[in-house]
């Protein structure tokens, strides 16, 4: 669902960050938003609810160069975790190019991510998608807790076709930028038109 800028030679590509309520969408946003440099980003837009935000910023990945002479430009959005905004998790996912789920590694969090993907999934599907077709990774946050899922289990659980994925703690940046990375080689293979 790419959308080609033809005037400025760009591929803008839509990236979500999709998960459960305080998985740690918004705190990985706002590491690779510190991480950027200003000359390669945009500003970031913070959407407030009463519980929960969503944050939207583009930015140019210098370091991926070009496709076909065009550069590519990701626009990464965060959606609400709460069930009862659904219908903006909806809107969010329209025109999706690449998804990272954002586990909550802690044992006490396995049904909201089961709940949270089966959500991802069914949003998808009202849209016309197959999340088989859309490249995603998985991203195992919150490590660095205590009382953590190992992580056989999170992905037999969440996981099991053994798609790309990435340990996580968003609050420091371990694991952050590897997860965007893992995403844009996915996203940038899907453009390419390989396997």
């Amino acid at each position: 669902m790419s959308f080609i800028n033809y005037n400025s030679k760009e591929i803008n590509c839509k990236i979500v960050y999709f998960g459960p309520a305080m998985s740690g969408k918004t705190t990985n946003l706002q590491y690779i938003y510190s991480q950027t440099h200003p000359d390669g980003k945009g500003k970031m837009i913070s959407l407030q609810t009463d519980n929960e935000r969503t944050l939207f910023f583009d930015f140019l990945p210098l370091a991926l160069g070009t496709l076909r002479g065009f550069k590519i430009r990701f626009h990464l959005y965060t959606v609400p975790g709460q069930s009862y905004y659904d219908a903006s998790r909806k809107l969010i996912l329209r025109g999706v190019d690449g998804i990272v789920f954002v586990i909550d590694s802690q044992v006490t969090r396995m049904e909201a991510n089961l709940e949270s993907f089966t959500t991802l999934r069914g949003n998808l599907e009202e849209q016309g998608y197959e999340i088989e077709n859309i490249p995603l990774v998985f991203q195992y946050n919150k490590r660095d807790l205590p009382n953590v899922c190992p992580l056989p289990e999170l992905a037999k659980v969440l996981n099991p076709r053994g798609l790309p994925s990435f340990e996580a703690v968003a609050s420091n940046g371990s694991g952050v930028l590897e997860t965007l990375k893992g995403l844009s080689k996915l996203i940038l293979k899907d453009l390419k038109g390989q396997p």
